[in-house]
């Protein structure tokens, strides 16, 4: 591993390459915008990441013959650009996602990614976001990481040797946090009406957002709960403080918060920061169905864009405009229905916040 500056480890790309980005809270911003200042220099480059947080400078008009998005979930900072004529969107379970590099369906010229600094063995942490980083590591021809000491050393699989890193840029700033928002009375009561279809010992899944915080509020007199889970956020923090989440009737993991990303405010990272409670793995093993079925009661809580009379669910787009992606929706809709005494549920208001409704003719 070499020490540089982010100028210089962006010289490394060359026009036509293929350039992995880590995403979520761990999106490494300094290496991206970087990049782009060379975005006069480079044609034809093309960015793949399944969700970045904070600026998208590649899809400004200004790189439009420079760079192009092939995202594999859509969030709001590429959204225009992916329904314009500067990116596209692959639709994939999140699930199956490692199969494109390690496969090389996707062949990977270069990984930017963002960790801890290495411990005295040499190991980096992936931080919070290992989902899709690891076979991109292992295929990418070079690997050019950010080192930031404010990066949380989570337990897992998002180790990573410097001997597998082959540029660093050492900085120190946060990372992504996501502060919680007041749920609305209607998403409360939502929350409330949810909450009463969990089980005691349920293995539950749902993302960040005021419906899954309004259904963890109302779960305070649960018992023995445990997360198996793509994402988690604050919300369950009051849970594992007062007892309600112990995971002791998990199959998989027992006894531990299992996920592949973790996005939300400081103090959730500092939880997470050397917390042998919480395993950070591939998602290829959170997300893979086999595995989630095997635990009890696996109640995944997801929400939707809309629903027809016939109970066909549109959760990723308003007709051709992509609004977000498949994701690792289906994995758990699958694996709770497998599961024994398992809940697959949607939960989302019947309007939108003009008054229009989400139940459709078809």
């Amino acid at each position: 591993m070499k020490i540089t500056t982010a100028q210089d480890a962006a010289q490394h790309i060359k026009s036509g390459d293929r350039v992995f980005i880590q995403g979520a809270a761990m999106t490494p911003q300094v290496l991206v915008n970087a990049l782009c200042a060379r975005h006069t220099e480079l044609s034809d480059v093309e960015l793949i990441s399944i969700h970045t947080e904070g600026e998208a400078p590649y899809v400004e008009d200004e790189c439009n013959s420079s760079f192009r998005v092939n995202s594999l979930f859509v969030g709001a900072n590429v959204r225009k650009a992916i329904n314009g004529s500067t990116g596209s969107y692959t639709p994939i379970f999140l699930s199956e996602i490692h199969l494109l590099f390690r496969r090389e369906v996707l062949t990977l010229d270069v990984a930017f990614i963002h960790v801890s600094p290495p411990d005295h063995h040499g190991y980096c942490s992936l931080g919070v976001s290992v989902d899709i980083t690891i076979p991109a590591i292992e295929k990418a021809k070079l690997v050019i990481a950010q080192i930031n000491p404010q990066v949380p050393r989570s337990h897992g699989d998002g180790i990573i040797h410097i001997k597998n890193i082959d540029y660093a840029v050492e900085i120190d700033e946060p990372i992504f946090s996501h502060e919680a928002t007041v749920p609305s009375p209607i998403e409360s009561q939502i929350g409330k009406h949810v909450a009463g279809l969990i089980e005691d010992g349920a293995t539950l899944q749902m993302g960040i957002g005021n419906i899954p915080n309004a259904v963890l509020h109302n779960l305070t007199n649960h018992r023995r709960l445990g997360i198996h889970t793509e994402m988690f956020s604050d919300g369950v923090l009051p849970l594992i403080e007062s007892g309600v989440i112990t995971g002791e009737e998990k199959k998989v993991e027992t006894g531990k918060i299992l996920t592949c990303f973790a996005v939300g405010s400081r103090k959730l990272y500092d939880f997470i920061d050397d917390n042998p409670l919480v395993h950070f793995k591939e998602a290829a093993f959170t997300n893979d169905t086999t595995i989630i079925r095997q635990n009890p009661k696996v109640t995944a809580i997801n929400s939707a864009i809309e629903i027809d009379l016939s109970g066909q669910i549109c959760a990723d787009s308003f007709g051709n405009y992509q609004f977000s992606g498949v994701g690792g929706q289906m994995d758990f809709i699958r694996g709770a229905s497998l599961s024994e005494g398992g809940k697959p549920i949607f939960a989302f208001p019947s309007t939108t916040g003009k008054g229009i409704s989400k139940i459709v003719g078809r």
